[in-house]
């Protein structure tokens, strides 16, 4: 461990000039008082670290100084691939390994390139998770990555919309999507087929001692762009009509998403007031109740009838809540 933090203390002189005890403590997650002895032992070892004293001083390597010990290790080079993520690398437990490949990676770039990276990494970055929403709590999700990796059974605890179940799965990735994780596993006990399941839900997770094979030629990015295919086809089965404001125009991306977006592409002509008609691949009838009320006024619904019905009676009951009980809050009832 400590020779690690040596070869990383090194790095972030030679990457970054001159730092403070406490930058570097604060980098390398230890204390001031360790970042000393580290220094010592640095310049026992041979390694020219000069310290500066002042207000503007803290250590830096002697001018023309460069390492050449840049090797990565197995999982430093694996955790590149999360160099965009670092979130989810940290949720992975790779989070010290991509640090540590991303110093080994500059160190190891001539001096122009190792700029640009870093100007890079100041001026663009990633952040996986939606808007409003809290990261899902996934205490099992470096389990599931390790037995991914080494391909190991996993017999687990799940709670299912329907219920909770107990199931034996061969994991064969992990998927982050939108801010959530997701698992892509064949079950032991169902020939082979391949479900997906939201890593949040895993009640307990085992890893069994046993191994399992990878289906041939499965590929992880394959088969989650084709799950995704279908279950956006099975869920949006139903058309609907609309009439739409321009302020409604505007809206429809954002609540329907790639489906609005398509719909307002082959909208008809507007109207004097503005307004454009437009047929949207919808959800089911309860589904695309919720999702046209947040247009509100801003849209009305042509078709289906039954979609029309649907929507006014659900505005009459709202109406007539709100109407019963005056401006005020509804009565509290014991």
């Amino acid at each position: 461990m400590r020779a690690d933090r040596l070869l990383s203390l090194l790095l972030l002189l030679q990457n970054r000039g001159r730092m403070t005890a406490p930058e570097l403590a604060a980098e390398l997650e230890v204390s001031v008082r360790t970042i000393h002895r580290d220094i010592e032992a640095l310049g026992a070892s041979g390694v020219p670290v000069l310290a500066d004293r002042g207000p503007a001083g803290g250590y830096r390597l002697a001018d023309g100084y460069r390492t050449r010990l840049t090797g990565l290790t197995d999982a430093q080079a694996g955790s590149l691939f999360l160099a965009g993520a670092p979130g989810p690398a940290q949720e992975l437990g790779l989070g010290a390994d991509l640090a540590a490949a991303q110093l080994k990676l500059q160190a190891a770039l001539p001096a122009a390139l190792a700029a640009r990276a870093r100007r890079i990494q100041d001026r663009f970055h990633l952040d996986a998770p939606a808007w409003f929403r809290e990261a899902d709590p996934v205490p099992h999700l470096a389990q599931i990555a390790q037995a991914v990796w080494d391909q190991h059974v996993l017999r687990t605890h799940y709670r299912r919309w329907r219920g909770e179940v107990r199931r034996e799965l061969h994991p064969l990735g992990l998927v982050l999507k939108s801010g959530i994780w997701y698992l892509v596993a064949d079950v032991a006990d169902a020939d082979g087929a391949v479900r997906t399941y939201r890593v949040s839900r895993f009640l307990t997770v085992d890893t069994a001692a046993e191994c399992f094979e990878r289906p041939a030629g499965f590929e992880l990015a394959a088969h989650w762009s084709q799950s995704t295919s279908r279950l956006d086809a099975a869920l949006h089965q139903q058309t609907a009509e609309l009439r739409l404001s321009p302020r409604g125009q505007r809206l429809l991306p954002m609540q329907f998403g790639a489906a609005g977006t398509r719909a307002l592409a082959d909208a008809g002509p507007a109207d004097a007031d503005g307004w454009v008609r437009l047929r949207i691949a919808v959800e089911s009838q309860a589904v695309a109740v919720g999702d046209l009320l947040r247009l509100g006024t801003e849209v009305e619904v042509l078709g289906p009838p039954e979609l029309r019905r649907a929507l006014a009676e659900t505005v009459t009951t709202l109406a007539g809540r709100y109407a019963r009980h005056g401006t005020g809050p509804a009565p509290h009832t014991s």
